[in-house]
């Protein structure tokens, strides 16, 4: 059973479209890594179009918005300059595009289809269904995109939420700070998704086909808890803690918490690449590290906000609406009390383009 954990919906000030200017960033340094990707490794000549001449891009885990309206923006521009680079065609003969978005059942929906651009050179269609399944018909999509999105487990590891085994994850929300029994417990977790998310992928996208994928990671040979990311996460478990200490939540539903997130490193996603056989890697780039994002104060409340807008469905379902205020409020403050957090703000980010291997 797939867990679904859609950012936060709407265009309130703790909506997701309101607090994603870091993943539009990251989308903006991607850019000329993409451009180039469909550049050289697009084989128009040898992809097949569908008998309407249409040329489809899926949006993986595309979330509201507007994020994903310049990525595919973007991609099209992309694609036209390759026919029109290429080969001498007349404007009946480029294709048409046709957008798939991507995201959990739960998702905002209604907020993605009102944020579309009105003068897009697309028809958009919403594709409700978790990624790690299949959501397409067969041979059927051209360019597969994802942005900061596969690195969200199908579920959190069965083991880390039983008190009778070595894994149990007790007063800890994540791996990144965990045993080493928890941490392979996430690591098989991965495995046992990216397995299925290839698979899926290899039968919908067509031959010559492309993926590019936007990944938060870690880096080889480097602890899980040597990074920007752990701090904050035991930051935010230790808020719950102390919620817990106060009476406002139980200990027990803090004991039985674990955000599904895992960051892979590139070798890795080599290595399940791999082991699928139906993809070639055909480029893999680090991305820009984290920058400081301006004054302490600033620093805080940005990271508090975007955490919120991504994970406050997740808080939801575990604790209720009543504690998200004082949690995130809280949260935002021992950002502010601990600005050493700040100078080590080195979150690795790469973006890997796999092409769909003949049959």
């Amino acid at each position: 059973m797939v867990e679904a954990y859609p950012m936060k919906g709407g265009d309130g000030p703790n909506s997701y479209a309101k607090n994603s200017s870091y993943q539009k960033g990251v989308a903006g340094a991607a850019q000329e890594v993409v451009n180039r990707a469909i550049a050289e490794k697009l084989d128009i000549d040898n992809i097949t179009l569908s008998n309407s001449n249409t040329f489809s891009i899926a949006d993986l885990g595309c979330s509201v918005g507007p994020n994903t309206f310049s990525a595919v923006g973007n991609i099209i521009e992309a694609v036209q300059l390759k026919y029109q680079s290429q080969v001498r065609l007349l404007d009946s003969q480029i294709p048409e595009f046709q957008v798939f978005f991507n995201d959990h059942t739960p998702n905002d929906f209604n907020m993605l289809f009102q944020s579309l651009p009105p003068n897009r050179q697309y028809y958009a269609m919403g594709v409700p269904g978790s990624f790690y399944g299949r959501l397409f018909p067969k041979a059927s999509v051209h360019f597969v995109h994802s942005s900061y999105a596969i690195h969200w487990l199908s579920r959190v590891p069965k083991q880390v939420l039983d008190k009778n085994s070595p894994a149990w994850n007790k007063g800890r929300i994540h791996y990144l700070n965990s045993t080493d029994a928890v941490v392979r417990a996430f690591e098989a977790q991965y495995a046992e998704d990216m397995a299925c998310f290839l698979h899926a992928r290899a039968q919908e996208i067509v031959c010559g086909g492309l993926m590019v994928l936007i990944i938060p990671g870690h880096i080889q040979d480097t602890h899980h808890s040597q990074s920007f990311r752990n701090m904050t996460y035991q930051l935010l478990g230790s808020c719950l803690m102390d919620l817990a200490r106060k009476g406002v939540v139980s200990e027990e539903k803090v004991d039985s918490f674990n955000i599904p997130i895992y960051y892979m490193s590139p070798q890795e996603l080599e290595a399940s690449v791999e082991r699928n056989g139906c993809f070639s890697i055909e480029g893999m780039e680090n991305l820009r590290k984290i920058s400081k994002l301006g004054s302490v104060t600033e620093s805080a409340q940005l990271i508090a906000s975007h955490g919120r807008a991504v994970m406050e469905g997740l808080f939801r379902q575990q604790f209720g609406d009543e504690i998200l205020d004082e949690l995130f409020d809280l949260y935002r403050k021992k950002l502010e009390e601990n600005p050493s957090i700040f100078e080590s703000m080195d979150a690795t980010l790469f973006l890997a383009v796999l092409k769909r291997n003949a049959n």
